[in-house]
């Protein structure tokens, strides 16, 4: 399964790839997210709660980060399991490019294989959910980069709130999750 997409963020590129590795930002975009536990530098472990039709599970995996190239990208590669349900493993790249003063555009392509029971429900349920998870998180993060944006005149530090923050872990987190909840 590819999900495709790009989208424009009312920040500057620095506020939108710091909103991107913000480990508590981005625990709170994910719709289902119970845990994300840094192990490593650029490795975490989740846990998540999800569904994609009558097919529900807790999935626990890793996440890594790789072709790390700060403010402009990176790929994330993922592998969660979620018992008898089945997994998804597979790799996103996500690319931001300034195109203003204050606006960025983030591109992303994902690439998943998903097995077990997921594997049964159909890819075309599989990438409904998916879609509509990724509009779920790019709603959420553009509310995130618009209150970091909204404080950074008066130089206070925007704290993540839970029913605004995102980031990109999110949209991987929102990507699985569209595999396996709708």
């Amino acid at each position: 399964m590819q999900l495709r997409g790009e989208r424009l963020l009312a920040a500057d590129r620095a506020t939108a790839w710091a909103a991107l590795n913000d480990v508590e930002v981005l625990k709170f975009c994910v719709p289902g997210c119970e845990s994300m536990t840094q192990v490593a530098p650029d490795e975490y472990e989740i846990a998540l709660q999800a569904a994609i039709g009558p097919v529900k599970a807790r999935f626990k995996g890793r996440m890594k980060l790789a072709d790390v190239d700060a403010p402009r990208g990176y790929t994330l590669k993922f592998d969660g399991a979620g018992g008898p349900a089945g997994f998804a493993r597979g790799e996103a790249r996500v690319e931001l490019a300034e195109v203003g003063p204050r606006q960025t555009r983030l591109t992303y392509a994902a690439e998943a294989q998903v097995g077990g029971k997921l594997a049964q429900v159909g890819s075309r349920l599989i990438e409904a959910a998916s879609g509509a998870m990724a509009d779920k998180f790019f709603e959420a993060f553009g509310q995130q980069l618009a209150a970091r944006a909204a404080a950074a005149p008066t130089g206070a530090a925007a704290a993540p709130t839970p029913a605004n923050a995102v980031g990109f872990w999110a949209l991987l987190k929102a990507f699985l999750r569209r595999l396996f909840r709708r």
